[in-house]
């Protein structure tokens, strides 16, 4: 199972990326034009909740079946000090789960908002703030710290 779900994980974590980055440009469109709020506006916010939330479920289900991740569970004080077993047993599930939240907060704000310019706003500003960390937490191929490759095959 872990051989086909880290693929998907890494695969899916692009759909991610797209759909939250073109979220993010719209918002910031409409805020800036003073647009009308559309159904597809709000279908697209609930697109990248969804997405965000699939990819949040087969990160925990990796983060229990990884191997670095038990030998940072069973090792702690020894990996720790290990930058990359430190990386993924602590620090990646840390800050995935603080945007995840925080894209969260964005979208249940954004549907209570009353004006157009409000909820564009209210959405380009706490998506944006969710890229940043995901973006920082993301293990990309050229990170002198922690690098995996971009796309694995299955």
């Amino acid at each position: 199972m872990y051989a086909i779900l880290l693929p998907l994980h890494s695969l899916v974590r692009w759909l991610v990326l797209i759909t939250l980055v073109f979220a993010i440009i719209r918002a910031y469109r409409g805020w800036i034009s003073c647009k009308s709020f559309s159904k597809f506006d709000d279908a697209l916010c609930k697109i990248v909740v969804n997405v965000l939330n699939i990819q949040m479920t087969i990160g925990i289900v990796l983060y229990c079946i990884s191997p670095i991740v038990s030998y940072f569970l069973h090792n702690f004080k020894e990996a720790v000090h290990q930058r990359q077993v430190r990386f993924f047993g602590m620090e990646h599930i840390t800050m995935m789960i603080i945007a995840v939240i925080v894209i969260t907060i964005g979208f249940n704000k954004v549907k209570y908002k009353t004006s157009d310019e409000e909820k564009y706003k209210t959405m380009a500003i706490w998506f944006a703030i969710g890229l940043f960390i995901i973006l920082s937490s993301i293990p990309w191929a050229f990170s002198p710290l922690t690098s995996r490759p971009n796309f694995r095959p299955f």
